[in-house]
């Protein structure tokens, strides 16, 4: 039996921190503005450029400094996170109207399995539907790409913007899929793309020819070589789950312990392997943690729970540890424990946050211990017995 073929949509808001900002203040529009840094001390880089300041060649990522010496009456709009959620919920309860099944790609995109609603509306009639009413009703401009997999939805959003449509078909991928940069294809890091232009694989699809296999393979492994080429050629994932990719609202990692335990260091050390194991997960699914805490229960069964919440979100073992050990130091006292146990909450997607990183610290890479010792400074201000780094006060 002939599998059906899946109408997916990938609606990929425009511009989204600089539309809510034209949105709280229409002054903005058409105006060479960007969202990020800062307006006095010309600090940090740029999140999100308006496509008037894009014309100039001014892009997010780009440092404020370089920004104003391309136009000079640059306007910097500060960031306002809780606007951008706001609108962001707005989007995604708009698109509920047409499907429930959702994925959300980040805070300004979305995969839509439309194949039910496109069975009584043309697709390009929904689309069209969609991207007027998310204008007219929210102010949200927004590209959409059609296509049956949501890798190949993904790339034909990106084909057109703003307020583009653009359906990519099977029998469309030679003509509209292979001539564009191997660096646009959606996956291919800012590391990998490099190593396969210097081999001269220039184009997508000059990554689909055997003749590159075996220099590719020296790039990549096998797996993720075949992988790419599935999305490529139409192969891959035409499934919605948005369970699949639910973000946990926790990651723990807990023990009970062969034998009651009552020497500090001891318990110190299980909770401390705990934390490698829980940071671990944390970093291989590139997710972010504000909370950081421990668990600990006694032979009366009785547990506590005792946490600390940071500033910002951040994946840095070192914030962890320092927390942790104050955390034991402050709460652990001196009884036999028969469970313990360590636990990261409020967590986020990283890949999300490095906008947020770039808005509020625009911190630079060498500036990062500063921050630790910041925070391990936050830290003993909360609780009064103060701790030294790298030491650990033992009974």
């Amino acid at each position: 039996m002939k599998k059906d073929i899946k109408i997916i949509f990938h609606i990929d808001l425009n511009a989204f921190f600089a539309s809510c900002a034209m949105i709280k203040d229409p002054y903005l529009k058409d105006k060479v503005f960007v969202v990020g840094g800062s307006s006095t001390s010309r600090r940090g880089v740029i999140s999100t450029a308006s496509y008037p300041a894009r014309k100039l060649g001014i892009h997010s990522a780009m440092n404020i400094n370089d920004a104003l010496r391309i136009y000079p009456k640059l306007i910097i709009v500060p960031t306002e996170f809780n606007l951008y959620q706001k609108y962001s919920n707005l989007f995604f309860s708009y698109l509920k109207q047409f499907s429930n099944i959702i994925l959300a790609g980040s805070i300004d995109e979305a995969y839509v399995d439309m194949t039910e609603a496109s069975k009584n509306k043309h697709p390009l009639e929904l689309a069209k539907q969609i991207q007027d009413g998310l204008m007219e009703t929210h102010g949200l401009p927004c590209s959409i790409g059609i296509a049956s997999t949501l890798f190949l939805a993904k790339m034909a959003s990106d084909m057109l913007k703003p307020m583009g449509i653009t359906v990519l078909r099977k029998k469309d991928i030679v003509h509209k899929l292979f001539s564009l940069p191997i660096q646009d294809m959606y996956g291919i890091g800012k590391k990998t793309y490099p190593k396969l232009m210097a081999l001269g694989i220039k184009t997508i699809g000059d990554f689909t020819k055997d003749e590159y296999k075996k220099d590719i393979l020296d790039v990549m492994s096998e797996s993720s070589y075949q992988s790419y080429l599935d999305h490529i050629l139409g192969r891959s994932s035409d499934v919605i789950d948005p369970k699949k990719y639910a973000i946990p609202k926790s990651i723990s990692n807990e023990t009970t312990l062969n034998y009651n335990m009552d020497q500090d260091e001891a318990i110190f050390k299980v909770i401390e392997e705990l934390l490698e194991q829980t940071h671990e997960r944390l970093v291989s699914e590139e997710l972010v943690a504000k909370t950081v805490g421990i668990r600990i229960k006694d032979t009366h069964f009785e547990m506590i729970n005792r946490s600390f919440t940071f500033n910002e979100h951040t994946d840095e073992y070192a914030l962890f540890y320092e927390a942790i050990d104050t955390l034991f130091e402050e709460n652990y006292n001196h009884e036999p424990v028969r469970l313990v146990g360590v636990f990261l909450s409020q967590v986020v997607q990283k890949k999300d946050l490095k906008k947020d990183y770039n808005l509020f610290t625009y911190q630079e890479m060498t500036k990062r211990e500063e921050n630790i010792y910041k925070v391990i400074s936050d830290i003993n201000k909360k609780y009064p017995k103060s701790i030294t780094k790298g030491t650990k006060k033992t009974s």
